[in-house]
């Protein structure tokens, strides 16, 4: 079942069941995902759906950030909710552990890569974790961590 599919049936069992910050998040995950559809002019494959889904909690986790910044904390707890309802449509994120195997792979492949070849280590190890649900800028700062020892 396609994600779009799951989100259309998780609102309607969110409308009975009258859960409504389920049932708003749900709404937004289908306007971007429909938005997202009308730009491409074209059903979205998988890998698509689960970016939409991505840009999301980023714009979630920015967004609560501000808001505890702002010493606005019940909003930035709304958004977290947003982002764990958000999270149980997409494929568990991987570790950190999973990340450096596959940069010091990359790095092995590469030979001896300096700081001036980050962005095709970069390249190579998010085509290793494509597929999975992994975010680049954890995955920048490793690759710093590694090039710099």
């Amino acid at each position: 079942m396609t994600i779009t599919a799951r989100v259309n049936q998780d609102m309607v069992a969110a409308m009975k069941a009258k859960a409504e910050l389920r049932l708003s998040t749900i709404r937004m995950m289908k306007a971007a995902l429909k938005n997202r559809e009308i730009e491409k002019r074209a059903p979205l494959d998988e890998k698509e759906e689960m970016q939409v889904l991505g840009t999301l909690i980023k714009q979630r986790k920015d967004s609560a950030e501000q808001f505890r910044d702002g010493n606005r904390p019940e909003l930035a707890e709304k958004e977290e909710k947003e982002i764990t309802i958000i999270e149980k449509y997409l494929p568990k994120a991987i570790g950190e552990a999973e990340i450096a195997a596959a940069i010091q792979a990359v790095i092995a492949e590469m030979g001896e890569p300096t700081m001036k070849e980050m962005g095709a280590v970069m390249k190579g190890t998010m085509a290793r974790l494509a597929g999975t649900r992994v975010d680049g800028k954890v995955v920048s700062e490793m690759v710093k961590k590694a090039l710099t020892k």
